[in-house]
C-alpha cells in the first residue's frame, strides 16, 4: 500500500542579528550593502550584496544601530547620515507605518567608509 505524504510548502527562516529569535524570512527586514557601498532596505530579499535581518520592531533596529551590531554584520561602517535614514525608518515604524514600509524600498544615502 503506498504512503501519502502531504507535502508541506517550506518556509524560509532567517535569525535577527539583534535578538538572535529565528522567524520567518519575510517577517524580517533586510538592509542591505549594495556592492557600489550603498546601504538599502531590502523589502523582497531579492537584491544583490552583503545583507543582515532585524526584526521589524523599533527596538531591534535601534539597538542595532546603537551597539553597532548592523555596522558587524555588514562588514561597514555606517556614517551619520545613513545612521540618521535608519532611525527615519525606526520612526516609520513606531509610527505604524508596517504596510508602507513593506510595499517601498529605502536607498540610503551616503557612502560607506
Amino acid at each position: 500500500m503506498p504512503v501519502t505524504r502531504s507535502h508541506t510548502k517550506h518556509i524560509p527562516e532567517r535569525t535577527c542579528i539583534v535578538c538572535r529569535q529565528k522567524r520567518p524570512k519575510w517577517e524580517l527586514v533586510r538592509i542591505v550593502r549594495t556592492p557600489q557601498g550603498a546601504l538599502e532596505i531590502d523589502n523582497r530579499g531579492k537584491k544583490a550584496g552583503r545583507g543582515a535581518y532585524l526584526c521589524r520592531t523599533v527596538d531591534c533596529l535601534e539597538s542595532g544601530l546603537r551597539h553597532k551590531r548592523l555596522e558587524y554584520a555588514l562588514k561597514v561602517e555606517i556614517g551619520p547620515e545613513q545612521r540618521a535614514g535608519l532611525l527615519e525608518y525606526c520612526k516609520t515604524l513606531l509610527a505604524g507605518g508596517n504596510s508602507v514600509e513593506r510595499r517601498s524600498e529605502l536607498h540610503i544615502e551616503g557612502a560607506c567608509g
